[in-house]
């Protein structure tokens, strides 16, 4: 096939069959599908027919190599030019070998294991027949109370920057084109949906461009400059248009200033949202405004098919409009490879041996400890492997540890607490009780749990929320466990016996009633298949924790939004306190959790911070450098972190920006000295004319363990170059 394949394709293409590549459906629709029965409704409910299936572009939801084989069969069997459909589904951490929630992995700062876990994703979902992945989500969030805030790896845009472009590169490799056991990635949601007012889903976005720049478009950009294929709309507005119909966002800055000429898809439905946004009158002219913002699929309505061919006709739109989007489409599908194989990597054998294969959940397994973090610990960890043990909560017996968003994962083949527990310790030493439900509980659970908790030495106690209490549409106003876990948890201290609680959960907990009862916490999140074997590791000292926060902890819901990187105001609150400043009467500004913490089983002390110059010039650098030694009595990791503050700036600067980190790894007594190049392009902001350039001035570096704990050393950026 030559390069114009997709060119000369075009051109044989009727302005029917255009169009009928723009849009995308869910598997149900289509002849070979298991939900095959179903189609008659929904197409009578669209308004479709099934030349207009037959046209379609691309499936959603379909996997299994034997299914996704016989869908596109029958749909090459009916399309008259033989074009063949993309595969696209939701692979977020992991296809059946479930991973942690990228919250999770987020918190293991461990760019290679992210991306090694996109890269299994990939071969799992390309021999089940999937083409593409509509990840990784790159929202930057700093809600909690936002269900999807799991989905994202974060607060802070440059972490957000590096794991966008780790998984790019597991999903897609070196070579797309050649390599069948990776997928194109889409990422999602363009733009600033993480941004919702209230951390309510699909809500109102409103910032200035200054900020939407300088916070939230930074991991879109560097999925983008990293080869990225594909770009999701959100279904937020941005400056009051609807990100799907919004020619600023798509159109001029997406396409015209960023130069991506990939393949651009709505979220689902949000082409025929715009009409219930009220900036569209009806679906005629939402299909316009989408396709002149540079949507080019619209994903589960039928605006498109059913209004472009008239809006062509009567010369509201140009057909060059409607023949950019298919030939975009056509070449991803060229890409991919898909017109000399239309099967491309789907193997039903091959899909036996590799799926959950034993070498996959070993991945999961190291990624699912480095990304828990342990919060507490008063003494009490590691476990003992002959003390005796009590067990109990809702998730001491749980399957539903995999998260939202874990597709095609299994609770069944989730290694459950108890089962990673019996791993390390004789059944004699090992007692088990569930306590309470999630969100309920009765009394024999409860005196069940105290009798086993009495002849323990030690209680675990493993809490959380329910998987669907998280994800898209499971917004939280109160961010608290649920009443009668926190009940479970003052029962049990009242035994005076040494606590340790574990939580599985997808978003920061307000921790008041877990935090201050017990003795040490490790947050879990939903640590994915593995999760059950990773906790055992981790409490058992076999794993010494290495996890740190990447999104701040609430001390109460009241503070949110509460993150590290904030501004000052014009009357800081500082020592001493006067009235007549911004501080809160009944409790604290800070976060009870700050951004970058996370405790080990053994202790860094940092010492000798200093930089190589007190000046930098225009261009230039600076090297940054700390010791660090392990003043513990066992070997751990350690995330050295730098931050930076421009003191002065044309517009206000945040009190901190995360600029680099490091990750080393220290015996018992053992010191390394940690260099960072500062650059001076690192000290690049945007203006209030959005001019991206750095100011001459002081600044101050920070370099430590968490965003809190960091040695002070100053600097001036000078306007006289070397």
């Amino acid at each position: 096939m030559t390069k114009n394949h997709a060119n000369i394709i075009l051109e044989q293409m009727t302005l029917d069959e255009k169009i009928g590549q723009l849009m995308q459906l869910a598997t149900l629709f289509y002849e070979g599908s298991s939900n095959q029965g179903k189609i008659t409704g929904p197409m009578e409910n669209m308004g479709i027919n099934k030349e207009v299936v037959h046209n379609s572009g691309s499936v959603l939801g379909g996997a299994g190599a034997k299914e996704t084989m016989n869908i596109q069969k029958a749909h090459l069997d009916g399309n008259r030019l033989g074009i063949p459909l993309l595969m696209m589904a939701d692979i977020v951490h992991g296809f059946k070998t479930i991973f942690p929630v990228p919250l999770a992995i987020g918190c293991s700062w461990d760019m290679e294991l992210a991306e090694k876990s996109a890269e299994v994703a990939a071969k799992e979902a390309s021999v089940s027949g999937v083409h593409v992945t509509f990840a990784p989500m790159v929202d930057l969030v700093r809600d909690p109370r936002w269900g999807r805030v799991m989905e994202s790896t974060g607060e802070d845009p440059y972490l957000n920057a590096e794991f966008a472009k780790a998984f790019v590169r597991g999903f897609q490799g070196s070579d797309l084109e050649n390599d069948e056991h990776r997928v194109a990635a889409c990422v999602k949601h363009f733009a600033a949906y993480g941004a919702a007012e209230g951390g309510r889903d699909y809500n109102t976005v409103d910032m200035s461009e200054r900020m939407l720049r300088e916070s939230y478009l930074p991991a879109y950009k560097a999925a983008l400059d990293e080869g990225c294929e594909m770009v999701m709309t959100s279904f937020n507005t941005v400056d009051s248009i609807p990100a799907t119909g919004n020619k600023r966002l798509m159109r001029h800055l997406l396409r015209d200033e960023w130069g991506f000429d990939g393949v651009i898809i709505s979220d689902w439905g949000a082409v025929k949202e715009i009409i219930t946004h009220g900036v569209a009158a009806n679906e005629k002219e939402a299909a316009q405004k989408a396709l002149e913002a540079g949507v080019d699929i619209e994903m589960m309505t039928a605006c498109y098919v059913k209004n472009l061919k008239q809006l062509v006709e009567d010369g509201s739109i140009s057909e060059s409009l409607i023949d950019e989007s298919v030939l975009r489409i056509l070449q991803l599908k060229e890409k991919l490879g898909l017109f000399e194989k239309p099967y491309r990597g789907a193997d039903e054998q091959l899909e036996k041996e590799i799926v959950l294969c034993e070498d996959h959940r070993q991945v999961s397994r190291e990624l699912a400890t480095k990304s828990c973090v342990l919060l507490k610990n008063d003494h009490v960890l590691p476990l003992h492997k002959d003390q005796k043990v009590a067990l109990i909560g809702p998730f001491a017996q749980n399957g539903d540890i995999l998260g939202p968003w874990s597709w095609q994962g299994s609770k069944e083949d989730a290694i459950k607490v108890d089962e990673g527990f019996r791993m390390k310790t004789d059944a004699s030493h090992l007692f088990v009780a569930q306590g309470c439900d999630v969100e309920s509980g009765t009394e024999e659970q409860l005196e069940e749990a105290l009798q086993i908790a009495k002849d323990a030495d030690v209680i675990v106690l493993a809490l959380g929320e329910h998987s669907n209490m998280s994800g898209e549409a499971k917004c939280r106003a109160d961010i608290r466990l649920p009443a009668v876990q926190l009940d479970l948890v003052s029962k049990m201290k009242q035994l005076q016996k040494p606590i340790v609680a574990v939580l599985f959960n997808g978003r920061p907990l307000d921790l008041h009633g877990v935090i201050d009862q017990t003795d040490a916490v490790l947050e879990a999140w939903f640590p994915g298949t593995e999760g059950g074997a990773a906790v055992a590791d981790l409490l058992y000292g076999d794993m010494n924790p290495s996890g740190r926060l990447t999104m701040s902890f609430p001390y109460s819901v009241g503070q949110v939004p509460v993150y590290y990187n904030s501004f000052n105001t014009g009357r800081p609150k500082v020592e001493p306190v006067t009235e007549y400043v911004s501080k809160y009467l009944d409790i604290p500004n800070e976060p009870l959790l700050p951004f970058g913490f996370g405790l080990s089983y053994t202790t860094f002390a940092y010492s000798d911070a200093s930089l190589s110059a007190t000046s930098m010039s225009p261009g230039g650098s600076i090297t940054v450098s700390v010791k660090v030694k392990n003043i513990g009595n066992v070997a751990g990791d350690e995330i050295v972190q730098l931050y930076v503050r421009d003191v002065v700036g044309e517009v206000i600067r945040p009190l901190k920006e995360l600029k680099d980190f490091k990750k080393i790894i220290l015996d018992p007594d053992e010191e390394k000295e940690v260099m960072f190049i500062l650059k001076e392009e690192q000290l690049h902001y945007h203006h209030s004319d959005l001019q991206f350039k750095s100011d001459p001035g002081e600044f101050i570096v920070y370099v430590g363990s968490n965003s809190n704990d960091v040695t002070e050393l100053a600097f001036e950026l000078t306007n006289e170059k070397d």
